[in-house]
């Protein structure tokens, strides 16, 4: 249904976000994952610099990737609980999930541009900006017939 969830706390996001795509399962993990990882950017001047939270998981659950100029992070959780009671089960519980975001970042950064550290449910990211290269100005010439 392309309508803004007003129950959710992005009002503003699904609004402008159900606006401009079909709303397809992709399009809903990918709602999930933002509510998940939420993410803050800031711009330090030569870096940006992410803060995204990730409660419950640990730093060996998270894996970062840096493919043709795009930065994605990931992160896989697996539980398992049981409790037993005279041989038969009482109680059985499986979770597993993943999330996963991605930020075009540029195509000329590489992994030593990009420096990480997990602390207290938080992944910090410092990613170098892309050097913007002026562009040299081409001579075109029109033939004359």
């Amino acid at each position: 249904m392309l309508r803004p969830s007003i129950f959710s706390n992005n009002f503003m996001d699904d609004w402008f976000d159900d606006m401009f795509t079909f709303p397809t399962e992709s399009h809903r993990q990918e709602k999930k994952s933002t509510v998940v990882m939420r993410t803050d950017v800031k711009d330090l001047g030569d870096v940006y610099q992410l803060e995204m939270e990730l409660p419950g998981y640990k730093k060996d659950e998270i894996h970062a990737e840096l493919h043709e100029g795009y930065l994605t992070i990931a992160a896989k959780k697996q539980e398992e609980k049981q409790e037993e009671s005279n041989g038969r089960y009482i109680r059985r519980e499986r979770y597993t999930g993943e999330c996963r975001r991605s930020f075009f970042v540029g195509k000329s950064i590489t992994e030593e541009d990009v420096q990480a550290a997990f602390e207290d449910g938080v992944l910090k990211l410092t990613v170098l900006k892309e050097e913007k290269k002026p562009k040299v100005e081409e001579k075109k010439y029109i033939n004359i017939g």
